[in-house]
């Protein structure tokens, strides 16, 4: 019967004689998903922490008593290699029929065809608001369902994208597995820019998030 303490493989962590090895990963090894969709044009992803201490002092003592503790922000940076179209929107936003509803829009921007200004638009907001005054296309008062007459729009400008999980998933060519989350990513700022001695093309955003998971090994089946 073979020794459960005889090493059997030093190249993954958890394993070999004293259970302590540790595993690397670089940035080949590592494959970006926001949401459920694999972005293959990210080249970079950054992230910072930081949160509010302020010291706490009482009369008669030059030194702080204590420090308490406030408010925590994390936000990073993205960098995103281009090719024929926007790296972000062309996976969730006006890529292709942007007629087509995508779940990473913001429901909030929303395109109003002609129908809306029809006679026929304004009699029904009429017939379901409670005391509405219609002006044109604009409820004053009640409830109305002229919302529910636009057409929502694929997103136009990055910063109209929902909320998305980050999750950056990590194998090396020894068989290690490692995770690390990102949640409720927003984008804050977007730029481009191009110039005659640049031979590859570059787009940078900014964004803010709510909570992150640090790295964890995953231990495999076998």
């Amino acid at each position: 019967m073979a020794d459960p303490t005889e090493p059997t493989s030093g190249k993954l962590r958890g394993s070999g004689e004293n259970l302590k090895g540790f595993n690397s990963f670089s940035g080949v090894d590592i494959k970006a998903v926001f949401g459920s969709q694999v972005i293959g044009e990210l080249q970079a992803i950054s992230y910072s922490i930081s949160r509010e201490k302020a010291p706490l002092y009482t009369m008669g003592s030059a030194d702080c008593r204590s420090y308490s503790r406030g408010k925590r922000g994390i936000a990073g940076t993205l960098i995103f290699l281009m090719f024929d179209r926007h790296a972000f929107l062309g996976h969730f936003g006006a890529s292709g029929d942007d007629s087509t509803y995508h779940p990473f829009l913001d429901p909030d921007e929303v395109a109003f065809g002609t129908a809306i200004n029809s006679d026929a638009a304004i009699a029904s907001a009429q017939g379901t608001a409670s005391g509405a005054n219609v002006a044109g296309t604009e409820v004053l008062t009640g409830t109305s369902n002229l919302k529910s007459q636009a057409t929502p729009k694929a997103a136009f400008f990055s910063d109209q994208v929902l909320p998305f999980d980050v999750t950056l998933a990590a194998a090396n060519e020894y068989g290690a597995l490692a995770v690390m989350r990102i949640y409720g990513c927003e984008i804050l700022n977007e730029g481009y820019g191009v110039s005659i001695d640049d031979i590859v093309s570059e787009q940078q955003m900014s964004y803010v998030a709510r909570t992150l998971t640090p790295w964890t090994s995953i231990k495999r089946a076998d």
